[in-house]
């Protein structure tokens, strides 16, 4: 459920699990018990068997589920036959759960993460964070304010795993007093408010709590709050401290566009960016905007996945979240089926082994937690933003030679591809333009096609193999007389000469083109 545990329990869904929720709906006690189709109602203050009137109304107007707290354990039975026969799904709240919070999250969930007009503005992008987070560290996540009031959580599939604290947390929007005296007490938040490093918290069973990663979010001095990781049955993984920080950078920018309500600057952001990597903008609009030196080295990633992966959520977010972990001012903008990666300010000793290793950890993440098959281009190192759509235009050049095969890397930079970069383009431009190409090469390419032979297929063979006949024969599975046979038919049937070094050289870039030409 979208809700997610602790805060609600199903009851009964006499329906299944794939009924269509369209609303939130609050009825309260003193409100006739109505219901609309598709909503989700709200039972306020009707605990227990007070809920019958409403499940009953609810099954009457076919809504999708009623949501009821219970005062004891047995109150469930009587209200789950009413739900069955009402033919509506039934939610159990825990006591404890502030009705305003359920009613924002369950809007919220209906909302989506493209409608943040819709709903509280700390229940949009920040409970995306939360669930990418989760996936990285491989742990429980929440993201709280400074007043340690929980403004977004992961969702846990298990609640088994969740310990004392976290539960207590969710189920009342914010930690609960005696836990965070002994948090302050230990000194972990005088550790997250000065600092903008990773602070481990070890378990205490004595306490209901398991061990767990904390870090501040801040930006510049200012504290903003605290994203929390708590470990479940599993171990944490490897690489949860470098996620969290990644994290906390990036909920630092949306908690900072909360407080200051710049949606309108965040577009602004990616239009400068887009129109920079696009060349439509110069830099300097784009530096005055963010507070970046113009001369200072940068470059740009590029990420590229087959059919519409880059579209979702989940992938963008991994994306940012381990980009803000490397660098602090890496900046994202999905252009065209791409996400590009600008990382402005480097210095000037990085290596570009160390900017292929932040790569490979997002290919690396992408497949291993979203089994996404992700390709990763790296622009040159450029030395000021001026440059950058070079640096966008080569790692562009990289992808695109990755995309037509042959190469069979994860991670590129232009001197691993160098060869495949330049021939692709040679291909693209024969392809473009017919002028370019030999006449008697493409009408071979026309006779395989009417005859159903493979002339040009065993002359590129040949060629492939530098003139090694059984090396060839033995890539097509046939006898090498039959290859010699081909060969001398295709000069005989073209009127070419194979043994002239700049006919090979066409003729090896020309029948390497996708589609047979008349």
């Amino acid at each position: 459920m979208s809700l997610g545990e602790p805060l609600v329990e199903l009851q009964a869904a006499p329906a299944g699990l794939d009924v269509l929720v369209t609303d939130v709906a609050i009825l309260d006690p003193e409100d006739p018990a109505t219901a609309a189709p598709g909503e989700l109602v709200l039972a306020i203050g009707a605990r227990g068997r007070a809920a019958l009137p409403a499940l009953r109304a609810a099954g009457r107007a076919r809504a999708a589920a009623v949501a009821v707290k219970l005062d004891a354990p047995g109150q469930a039975d009587a209200l789950r036959e009413a739900a069955t026969e009402a033919g509506v799904a039934l939610l159990s709240v825990r006591r404890e759960t502030r009705w305003e919070h359920l009613d924002a999250l369950a809007r919220a969930v209906l909302a989506g993460p493209d409608a943040p007009e819709a709903v509280e503005p700390s229940l949009g992008d920040l409970f995306s964070l939360a669930q990418t987070t989760a996936v990285l560290t491989g742990g429980i996540v929440s993201i709280e304010d400074t007043s340690s009031r929980v403004l977004a959580y992961s969702r846990s599939a298990d609640s088994e795993e969740v310990d004392d604290l976290r539960r207590l947390s969710i189920l009342g929007w914010q930690g609960p007093e005696p836990y965070l005296s002994k948090l302050r007490e230990w000194g972990i938040f005088q550790h997250l408010r000065s600092s903008d490093t990773v602070i481990a918290v070890e378990p205490h069973p004595e306490l209901g709590l398991r061990r767990r990663l904390a870090i501040g979010i801040r930006a510049g001095g200012q504290p903003l709050g605290t994203i929390w990781v708590q470990e479940g049955s599993q171990p944490l993984a490897p690489q949860a401290e470098q996620a969290l920080v990644g994290a906390a950078r990036v909920a630092a920018a949306q908690l900072v566009r909360r407080r200051r309500e710049v949606s309108a600057d965040v577009r602004l952001t990616q239009t400068l960016l887009t129109g920079l990597l696009e060349r439509s903008t110069g830099p300097q609009s784009l530096a005055t905007h963010l507070g970046l030196a113009t001369h200072r080295p940068a470059a740009v990633l590029a990420y590229a996945a087959p059919g519409n992966e880059l579209g979702r959520p989940e992938l963008t977010g991994l994306i940012s979240v381990h980009s803000a972990a490397r660098h602090r001012g890496a900046l994202l903008a999905p252009i065209d089926g791409r996400v590009y990666v600008l990382l402005p300010d480097l210095p000037p000793a990085l290596s570009a082994a160390t900017v292929r290793a932040w790569a490979q950890e997002v290919v690396d993440a992408a497949r291993d937690h979203l089994g996404v098959p992700l390709r990763a281009a790296i622009g040159a190192t450029v030395p000021g933003l001026a440059a950058v759509p070079d640096s966008r235009t080569q790692a562009d050049r990289i992808l695109d030679a990755m995309g037509r095969g042959g190469v069979a890397l994860e991670v590129a930079a232009l001197l691993d591809v160098q060869a495949e970069v330049l021939v692709s383009e040679v291909l693209a431009l024969l392809q473009e333009r017919a002028e370019l190409r030999d006449p008697r090469l493409s009408a071979l390419t026309a006779y395989d096609e009417r005859h159903g032979t493979r002339l040009a297929e065993s002359v590129l063979a040949w060629l492939d193999a530098l003139g090694e006949v059984r090396v060839a024969a033995e890539a097509l599975h046939i006898h090498p007389n039959t290859l010699r046979y081909r060969v001398r038919r295709a000069e005989q049937l073209t009127g070419i000469d194979l043994a002239h070094p700049q006919q090979r050289l066409l003729t090896m870039l020309q029948l390497r083109l996708p589609a047979p030409e008349a």
